[in-house]
């Protein structure tokens, strides 16, 4: 073999990557803690699976430099892939096979696996360190290492995998259906109620509610506490959105606080909730000036507050001076496990423990959950009575057993029932127990994505989009045969842990989730787990004075602290950094903390920073992206939310693998060396000025670009591209028309917001018959006239939002034809008139309706018009004009209506 000389820098630092991740996964089986059977090959496979995906990549990618060895390296990532195979089948064993556990060493108890051992040996050899990889050992290393996974493949029948492949046609027949099944879960999972059925609490939220709204006018608290899973902040949530609730308080807010929290955090984040007009510098204040803005805001209003999971009584002692009592009834929530901080926190306190659920409420909330694609037999009634029995009305046990259920064929209930049986405590299974079997029943894929959440603050509202792009950027999501796209794949394995009650759905807009989170006691699950396979590490701090650490042996590291990583800290290995409340005293702070962490991290995949603005300089100032950030190659994923980049550097040509650069609340400059990232998904920020990014095919989410620049660009290229912003930075007084010519070309756009400003107007909404999957749709600006045949035009739409729009005549008549509506938003000035007029067949699937229009004086509805009207929000005066049987509808939930 030709013994070529070094690689170049790049190159050898991706070999570097690769052998330095095949050392690191086999360590990684032995060194572990764990002792869970079922999460040491989940973990081995999730590892497997990035490794043979990097080695294809290096056969495409390297081929150059590869030549002599190509052969040798395509012979190893099918090997690798045997290996996954064989970590799949030893999961899926485990339990019924007694040579598989004992055997194979997976258990973490056993001996070591011969096979494993073959595998790391080959990888010690494979990486070289830091100096120099020479292309001649390399091969050498690769052929020694073959011949050993060779020797471990003529052991299979040790590890019964004899009969691994005998049953092709009916696993892929089941894969389809499972398949098929996802595709038909995300149909339906397109939109959410409000909020989940809440099973129980009658009886008790009528009792808080007499407290809420009886006529005593000084300020009280209401302290609901119970166990951890017993559903206080379920019930909190059923008050704060009660319709009596809402019409007696002027203004709500809700805020989590949690065991580690910061009064003046708190502060913020009750005043961000009320949406309070607060100073431009909020951000600055120090906490006696937030508990003054608070209160000067608050005084003379009635008010309601929800302080959620409160862990100590001095909380609120340091929150009440910024709540002032009125004497107008003002009210104030806190939800705790504590007996003593229910009963202590102030001197006007109702304390309200909250029971466990009766044996007929836990048997509805159990139905709903269990028999989602049954019905359910007398035999099978029988088996989850008897497993409800063991849950002891505790609503978490219930939700996440009916879930585990829900994913079992009715003959295997039995097994369920016998495995919780041997569990048993006291004539009652532990909520631990069964927390544990519902992970253990989740793929390897679920696993990851579960454990994943654990990384985030606890209570935090994660947002579902970020969450999406994180696990795809991670690895964690296999493309599948049908060539789905991975994000969706992603967005299927969330609303399959959402369907088995292992996260919540959060917020919901324009009928899609947009945040999710995670039970406290869940996320304690995730971390326990995560910490026994060294999966994450979250550095946290319990004052200012200490600062966070790396763990050098973790590869994804997140820390929740206003401060960043020190540069004593040295961990090559790292691939995740996810800095949340990233927070610094000066601007200049920000940019030698990037310039440090570009140049030290050069294995990083992910680098995920919210920024807090508490510069104290007095003058904001700006700064480029650090140059640096070019040695980041193996970059796939960067955010940087509220930063203070105001341009990007050439060098961001050299991330050729980044497929996700969030810049929210960012307005920034795009250099041109952007056109070279082909491999770039998602692109968002406040772009203006020319923006090269014709040639990114693979482009599906643009957000939020100027008009000017959109139309610059020549979009013909952009074809799998779904979501587009596109907004006015500048006021204009020109009468310019905004053509939907160049939107046509958009065939995959699902989601297309325009927003206008000034005199410009839109032009015929026509063109857009060309964007079939056009499902979400929201204009801003002038539209003299709706088309008569907008159901034709948009006959998918599903979101339709119109502002500004000025309309003459009554939209009314071509809105009812469009059969598949089921969110409409007529908001400021969408409509000049003051009658509208609904027939009875209009509308037939609509769920949603705001409607704010200023000059309207008069709606007319027929009987039979908006059979599924669950929301609805119209202006005070209308309230008495209308039908009785709309006059009980709710508003919709807030935020429903809005951008998240």
């Amino acid at each position: 073999m030709p013994r070529r000389e070094d690689l170049d820098l790049d190159h050898q630092s991706s070999f570097i990557s690769l052998s330095s991740c095949l050392q690191r996964s086999i360590e990684f089986i032995f060194d572990s803690k764990a002792s869970s059977i079922s999460c040491l090959p989940t973990m081995v496979d999730a590892i497997v699976s990035f490794v043979v995906q990097k080695l294809g990549d290096y056969l495409i990618q390297e081929a150059i430099f590869l030549k002599e060895v190509r052969n040798e390296v395509e012979s190893l990532k099918n090997t690798l892939g045997w290996m996954q195979c064989f970590v799949k089948d030893a999961e899926e064993k485990q339990d019924d096979n007694p040579l598989i556990r004992g055997s194979s060493g997976i258990s973490g108890k056993g001996s070591k696996s011969k096979f494993f051992a073959s595998i790391k040996a080959g990888c010690g050899l494979f990486h070289k360190g830091k100096e120099k990889v020479k292309l001649y050992s390399i091969g050498e290393e690769i052929a020694a290492l073959r011949k050993r996974l060779d020797d471990s493949a003529r052991n299979r029948e040790l590890f019964c995998l004899q009969d691994i492949n005998y049953n092709k046609r009916e696993a892929a027949a089941e894969n389809s259906k499972a398949h098929q099944k996802l595709k038909q879960l995300r149909r339906s999972a397109s939109f959410y109620a409000v909020e989940e059925n809440v099973v129980g609490f009658e009886d008790d939220a009528n009792k808080l509610l007499a407290h809420l709204l009886k006529e005593d006018p000084r300020r009280s608290v209401i302290s609901i506490f119970g166990m951890g899973g017993l559903g206080k902040t379920t019930l909190a949530r059923k008050l704060y959105h009660h319709n009596d609730v809402k019409h007696k308080f002027a203004c709500c807010a809700w805020v989590s606080v949690s065991q580690e929290y910061r009064t003046e955090d708190l502060l913020m984040r009750i005043i961000n909730s009320f949406n309070i007009d607060s100073p431009s510098n909020l951000e600055k204040m120090r906490e006696e000036d937030l508990e003054r803005c608070l209160y000067q805001s608050l005084q003379g209003y009635s008010y309601l507050v929800v302080i959620d999971d409160v862990w100590q009584k001095e909380t609120w002692e340091s929150l009440k001076r910024a709540f002032p009592d009125s004497k107008n009834g003002s009210r104030v929530i806190l939800t705790t496990r504590i007996r003593e901080v229910a009963e202590r926190s102030d001197e006007r306190t109702h304390a309200y423990e909250l029971p466990f659920l009766r044996p007929d409420e836990s048997w509805k909330l159990f139905c709903e959950k269990a028999f989602q694609s049954f019905n359910a037999d007398e035999g099978l009634e029988k088996l989850g009575r008897e497993m409800l029995e063991k849950c002891g009305g505790l609503p978490l046990a219930i939700v996440v057993l009916g879930g585990l259920l829900s994913k079992k064929k009715p003959q295997e209930w039995r097994i369920v029932r016998d495995h919780i049986w041997r569990h048993l405590r006291a004539d009652s299974i532990q909520i631990s127990h069964l927390l544990d079997l519902s992970f253990n029943d989740l793929s390897y894929q679920l696993k990851l994505c579960f454990l994943y959440l654990g990384i985030f603050p606890e209570d935090a509202d994660i947002n579902i989009e970020r969450l999406i792009r994180l696990i795809v950027a991670e690895g964690f999501i296999d493309q599948n045969e049908d060539d789905q796209v991975m994000e969706d794949v992603a967005k299927d394995i969330l609303n399959e842990l959402i369907n088995r009650s292992l996260i919540q759905i959060g917020k919901i807009s324009w009928g899609r989730i947009a945040t999710c989170r995670v039970h406290d006691l869940l996320r304690d699950l995730a971390i326990q787990k995560a910490k026994e396979l060294n999966f994450f590490h979250i550095c946290a701090q319990a004052n200012r004075q200490t600062r966070p650490l790396l763990v050098s042996s973790c590869r994804r590291q997140a820390a929740y602290s206003g401060y960043f990583w020190s540069q004593d800290d040295n961990n090559l290995l790292s691939r995740s950094l996810l800095h949340f409340n990233y927070e610094r005293e000066y601007i200049f702070q920000v940019e030698r903390d990037l310039r440090w962490l570009f140049t030290s991290f050069s294995l990083l995949r992910v680098y995920d920073a919210e920024v807090v603005n508490r510069f104290r300089t007095g003058i904001f100032s700006e700064f480029p992206l650090p140059v640096e950030i070019g040695q980041l190659i193996h970059l796939k994923y960067l955010r940087l939310r509220n930063s203070p980049i105001d341009n990007l550097p050439p060098s961001i040509e050299k991330l050729q693998r980044l497929q996700t650069l969030d810049l929210s609340d960012t307005l920034c400059g795009i250099p041109t060396e952007i056109s070279k990232l082909t491999e770039l998904r998602h692109l968002i920020g406040n772009f203006s000025g020319y923006l090269p990014i014709e040639n990114l095919t693979n482009l599906r989410t643009l957000k939020y670009v100027s008009v000017e620049s959109w139309n610059r660009l020549s979009p013909d290229k952009l074809i799998n591209l779904r979501e587009l912003h596109i907004e006015d930075k500048e006021w204009t007084r020109e009468k310019v028309l905004f053509t939907f010519n160049s939107i046509a070309k958009l065939k995959s756009l699902q989601i297309l917001s325009i927003k206008l400003s000034g005199e410009r107007s839109f032009d015929l909404l026509q063109p857009l018959c060309d964007c079939p999957c056009l499902s979400d749709l929201r204009l801003r600006g002038k539209i003299e006239k709706l088309p008569e045949d907008i159901h034709v035009i948009l006959p998918n739409l599903e979101c339709l939002s119109l502002e500004d729009s000025n309309l003459d005549d009554d939209p009314m008549p071509e809105l009812e034809k469009m059969s598949n509506l089921v969110i409409l938003d007529l908001s400021y000035d969408s409509y000049s008139g003051k009658k509208l007029f609904c027939t009875a067949k209009g509308f037939p699937r609509l769920e949603i309706l705001q409607l704010l229009v200023d000059e309207l004086e008069e709606w007319q509805v027929e009987e039979g018009a908006m059979p599924r009207l669950r929301g609805l929000r119209i202006r005070e005066h209308l309230k008495s004009r209308i039908p009785e049987r709309l006059r009980s509808i709710p508003p919709p939930a807030e935020g429903e209506c809005e951008e998240t």
